[in-house]
């Protein structure tokens, strides 16, 4: 006969064996996995809404004149006295002004871009997305056709292309970005409503006697929105760096309105000298988006019950 097992409890004949899963080492295995998805949710939720409250408080705090200049502050490095005594955080460029100023300014613009742009291209590539889905036949055929030619081309070069047309301001920017990231929303709102218009709740509701908006609105539109806020919050970086190389390239934000490209692009002349004109904006950049793509990742899993991580 084999030996039992210290932690399998036998019990009375007809009752459960009772298995002890926990171990000598304290708590079960799962929690720092859990521990580590809570990070992955916390931490980048915790820097992008300082992103956000610097972006909305700090331009009130710390002044910012986009044509003032100070030839006694020019390329200061990060830490140094300006002439009126005030400390420069992150250093001077090439006119004088402040670097911290800039950079705070610059994020309140990018993330009123991003914010603006994913909500319009959101509502309509959502509403597209449904009707194709719901209506399907020709509808359906013409719109994701177009929605197709326009995924076949990179979308930074249309961007460019658009905004060329149209020229720089932020409405444009917003307008530009929009175009070019419509049929992303447009084709996850087709897919869930397909999958959901033939789901046995609205066939119930349509034997019942709902019409077409009833169904769309009760059984269609809440299945629709945790797929496309997902979505919109991988995009957001996206969004923001489309809109950075624009104004890199002068094709974005009008140069008197700072901006993290703007901000980068004044900088790229002084690489050698001044490194930091150029280096910290691009820091601060790409450590927002790295946290709206963990973030994304983490809601996506969360959303997805087929994953086995969830």
């Amino acid at each position: 006969m084999t030996d039992v097992p210290a932690s399998v409890a036998l019990g009375t004949p007809g009752q459960p064996v009772d298995v002890d899963k926990s171990g000598d080492d304290g708590p079960p295995a799962g929690t720092p996995r859990r521990r580590r998805r809570r990070l992955r949710l916390w931490i980048p939720i915790g820097v992008i809404v300082a992103y956000v409250v610097a972006g909305v408080i700090g331009p009130v705090i710390a002044r910012y004149d986009p044509i003032a200049t100070s030839v006694t502050d020019r390329l200061l490095p990060p830490g140094s006295r300006l002439a009126d005594g005030s400390l420069a955080l992150l250093g001077t460029d090439q006119v004088g002004r402040d670097l911290l100023p800039q950079i705070m300014q610059g994020a309140r613009v990018s993330i009123m871009v991003g914010a603006a742009t994913l909500l319009l291209a959101g509502i309509v590539g959502a509403a597209i997305g449904i009707l194709c889905g719901y209506l399907g036949g020709i509808v359906d055929a013409i719109l994701m056709r177009l929605a197709d030619i326009q995924l076949a081309f990179p979308s930074i070069l249309l961007a460019v292309f658009v905004a060329a047309v149209l020229g720089s301001s932020v409405t444009n920017v917003v307008l530009t970005l929009s175009i070019t990231t419509w049929p992303i929303f447009a084709r996850v709102a087709r897919a869930q409503t397909m999958a959901t218009k033939s789901r046995d709740f609205a066939n119930a509701a349509r034997t019942l006697g709902a019409g077409a908006w009833h169904v769309v609105r009760h059984c269609v539109l809440p299945a629709v929105a945790s797929p496309l806020l997902v979505i919109a919050t991988v995009q957001l970086g996206f969004v923001i760096v489309a809109e950075a190389s624009l104004s890199f390239l002068s094709l974005g934000i009008p140069p008197g309105t700072p901006s993290w490209g703007t901000t980068i692009a004044n900088g790229r002349d002084y690489l050698a000298s001044a490194w930091w004109i150029a280096t910290i904006p691009g820091l601060v950049l790409a450590a927002f988006v790295v946290c709206v793509g963990v973030l994304g990742d983490e809601l996506r899993d969360r959303s997805d019950p087929n994953l086995s991580t969830r």
